[in-house]
């Protein structure tokens, strides 16, 4: 299949570039990036489908480093096509989904499972996160090269049957063990994927830790401002270690909570003063990724009162327009930073080939109409499950088409 996509604004961290161009798709492959003012030729574009993207930004596929897609285990919160689904419609070609469900993701058998599910959905390229011990006991550590070892068509994105190993959902307590996964990880190649919490005590340990093993580290959900001080010092001494947050911590605070269950969540929404933090850390570059931790449940976990429903939000469908209306209209991230914290940062940290646009690479790209604004309601969803944050939110931003391997597969009924 062809595709030509006329006249967007190209917004592409990985050159560090910003411009009016067109793009040609053929065979999954960019083939050429014409800047405005160069006219491809007829016979260049041939019987291209035409994708008029005037006044859009094009950007590299986004991707989500924290996603749970519950199946196996919890298919009725949500399972890997529906959540497929979502992240097509949220401007997503990659998520890793973590490891907490039932079977849990700690053998060759349930990695190749969700990779075949994956295949048979939409196209989203769909990497599994494996677990740090077995069934997340904290007791015994799982099989790594098993799991590394699992021949997965996604997994072909980073050489690896998993994309790194995490807890999430739990925190391994016992420090030892947790040294023995950081040194293991470390033989394998494998970044560690800290769950932390209580946050600001794990992020401490865990980084004494991770010094200690020589490993690869990474936060999920960084919410604090202590935390934040804790990886911004060790970056500075030149520990190697990134950190995500999510949209929910840099545009909520736990005054907006009253009671309402859909805005509880693992870590809890924080003060004020802590989400002007993370904005601060996503600014100068402490906060490297910006993911959804999308945590889909069923109406009757949430429609409880407040200290029995269950934590967790979904965001793979509001991701960008919360991100783009909090930091970017407000002048917290240019473009560019927004789309490496959402694209790049995250390709770089997993070590695959994406968050970038250039002539001769995989066509995963996501077309954005930043003028529509619109409120953020329950119907919006294609998630299976609704418990979204941002419902009744005013936001700009709205993917109008997302194309993986130069095929469409989704496109807003808008256009």
């Amino acid at each position: 299949m062809r595709l030509f996509i006329n006249n967007g604004l190209i917004v592409d961290p990985g050159s560090g570039s910003e411009y009016i161009g067109s793009i040609l798709i053929e065979d999954g492959i960019i083939k050429e990036i014409a800047p405005e003012g160069a006219v491809l030729s007829r016979s260049e574009v041939g019987e291209a489908f035409v994708i008029d993207a005037a006044g859009k930004w094009v950007v590299p596929g986004l991707i989500d480093l924290h996603v749970h897609f519950r199946e196996p285990g919890y298919e009725y919160k949500e399972d890997v096509h529906s959540g497929s689904r979502s992240a097509a419609k949220g401007g997503f070609s990659v998520v890793c989904c973590m490891p907490n469900t039932n079977p849990v993701i700690d053998s060759s058998k349930v990695v190749r499972w969700i990779d075949q599910r994956a295949l048979n959905g939409n196209g989203v390229q769909v990497l599994s996160m494996g677990a740090v011990t077995k069934g997340q006991q904290g007791e015994e550590l799982a099989d790594y090269e098993a799991m590394i070892g699992t021949e997965t068509v996604f997994g072909r994105l980073t050489g690896k049957g998993i994309c790194g190993i995490s807890e999430d959902g739990k925190t391994v307590e016992d420090r030892e063990l947790m040294l023995a996964a950081m040194i293991k990880a470390k033989e394998l190649g494998l970044t560690v994927y800290s769950h932390a919490e209580p946050e600001m005590e794990i992020v401490k340990r865990d980084l004494l830790l991770a010094e200690k093993a020589g490993c690869r580290l990474h936060f999920c959900h960084i919410s604090e401002k202590e935390s934040i001080r804790l990886i911004r010092e060790a970056k500075q001494r030149g520990q190697n270690v990134t950190a995500e947050t999510a949209p929910h911590y840099f545009a909520l605070s736990s005054s907006d909570v009253k009671g309402n269950t859909n805005k509880k969540m693992n870590p809890p929404l924080r003060s004020i003063e802590d989400m002007e933090a993370v904005k601060e850390a996503l600014k100068d570059g402490t906060l490297d990724a910006i993911a959804t931790d999308h945590a889909p449940h069923h109406i009757r976990e949430k429609n409880l009162p407040y200290e029995q429903a269950l934590n967790g939000v979904i965001g793979l469908e509001t991701s960008f327009p919360v991100s783009y209306s909090r930091l970017v209209q407000t002048g917290v991230l240019t473009p560019l930073e927004l789309i490496s914290k959402m694209s790049t940062e995250p390709a770089r940290i997993l070590g695959i080939d994406r968050g970038s646009i250039r002539i001769g690479g995989q066509a995963d790209l996501t077309i954005i109409d930043t003028q529509s604004e619109y409120e953020i309601g329950p119907g919006h969803f294609l998630s299976k499950s609704l418990n979204s944050p941002f419902i009744g939110e005013k936001v700009n931003g709205e993917i109008i088409y997302t194309i993986i391997g130069g095929r469409i597969v989704w496109k807003s009924p808008k256009y």
